[in-house]
């Protein structure tokens, strides 16, 4: 059992019930949606959404019809089971880790998945297709969703 002890880190129980603190980490993937619809959109963000709040995950996913690029964050192993699941999910086509590393606070803390249809998006369509991401500095890549962040307020949990 994961219990959310604060934006900077959770606790856990162990079988014998006695405490044990977990460090944050985040990952950022890229991906391109395989039959890329409004269902199917609704259909991730649901499952991503019910399964984030149960493992205390957070993130954002920032989408249009021929990319996916997400934030996961939260504790290691919940995180790691996460973006699993998401490589095996054949609603993803081309699954690519870009970033990984520990963190010290969450971007979307109150955000079980925040939604956002690419209106945040640096790259064009041809730049994608031309392989943008290959060439792009971690910087960039996390300035997308520190700009995210700072602009959806985090104010409600979704």
């Amino acid at each position: 059992m994961i219990v959310r002890l604060s934006k900077h880190a959770h606790v856990s129980l162990n079988p014998a019930g006695a405490q044990i603190i977990t460090n944050l980490i985040q990952i950022i993937y890229v991906s391109q949606p395989f039959g890329f619809d409004e269902p199917t959109l609704a259909g991730i963000l649901l499952d991503a959404r019910r399964c984030n709040r149960r493992d205390g995950v957070t993130g954002a996913l920032v989408c249009r019809h021929d990319i996916y690029l997400q934030l996961l964050e939260g504790p290691e192993v919940p995180v790691r089971a996460a973006y699993a699941r998401i490589s095996q999910d054949d609603r993803h086509v081309g699954v690519k880790e870009l970033l990984n590393g520990e963190i010290q606070s969450r971007l979307f803390a109150n955000w079980a998945m925040l939604h956002d249809p690419a209106k945040t998006w640096i790259w064009t369509e041809q730049e994608i297709a031309n392989a943008a991401l290959d060439h792009a500095e971690p910087e960039e890549i996390m300035k997308i969703f520190v700009d995210l962040a700072d602009r959806s307020g985090m104010s409600a949990k979704n």
